[in-house]
């Protein structure tokens, strides 16, 4: 069994996703953190996000491993560092290079093989799993995703102004919906789900009674 969750940043799809996966006893793979991962590459190399193919170089030589809960980067623990802002906004960027979404694909959908995944990201019930059983794009509002990564910034100690976050993700979704390779969109076969008033534990239970049901 695979279940694709999708949608844009801050609509609470990595937290839903690593919460239903533990409910259900399956693996979790977060996707977005792969392309953060090489975001951070592509920014410690002081490579330009507009160059491809200089890009695309640094992404062959990043080793992406997910050990328990952490990332490995070439072997480095990067699983704080890759939360960063600048991380997430050069990962929108690096993201739509396609040498970068085929390599990361391929390797998401080996680690789908076996099955038994819960599986967030963008694409994941579009390009990358478009057969798996149960598909789910989750959005919010423009406002309630900006309050929610104020808050995960205040709980990390870090700070943002509301004008400045609201629009990096503004941008952001302007990027991962326009991109010609891949853009974020539901797949014709997912269910909707808006989390604008829901609590994360509300939406598991709301995914977790679906995926009983059917």
């Amino acid at each position: 069994m695979i279940i694709t969750i999708d949608g844009p940043a801050g609509s609470g799809k990595s937290t839903v996703a690593r919460l239903l996966a533990h409910r259900l006893g399956l693996r979790f793979l977060d996707t977005g953190a792969m392309y953060r991962a090489v975001a951070l590459a592509v920014l410690r190399s002081h490579t330009s996000q507009q160059d491809a193919e200089a890009v695309a170089e640094v992404a062959a030589h990043c080793s992406i491993r997910f050990e328990n809960d952490r990332l490995l980067l070439n072997q480095q623990d990067v699983t704080t560092e890759i939360r960063l802002p600048e991380v997430a906004i050069a990962a929108s960027i690096v993201a739509a290079n396609p040498a970068v979404r085929n390599s990361l694909v391929q390797q998401q959908q080996q680690i789908g093989e076996t099955g038994r995944l819960v599986t967030e990201g963008r694409d994941q019930g579009t390009i990358v799993f478009p057969h798996a059983p149960f598909k789910y794009f989750l959005t919010a509002s423009l406002d309630a995703r900006t309050r929610r990564r104020l808050t995960e910034l205040e709980q990390k100690g870090q700070t943002g102004s509301w004008e400045e976050i609201r629009e990096q993700i503004r941008q952001r979704d302007e990027r991962d919906e326009k991109r010609t390779l891949a853009p974020m969109k539901p797949a014709a076969d997912a269910v909707l789900v808006d989390t604008s008033e829901l609590s994360i534990e509300q939406v598991v239970e709301l995914l977790c009674r679906r995926i009983s049901n059917d």
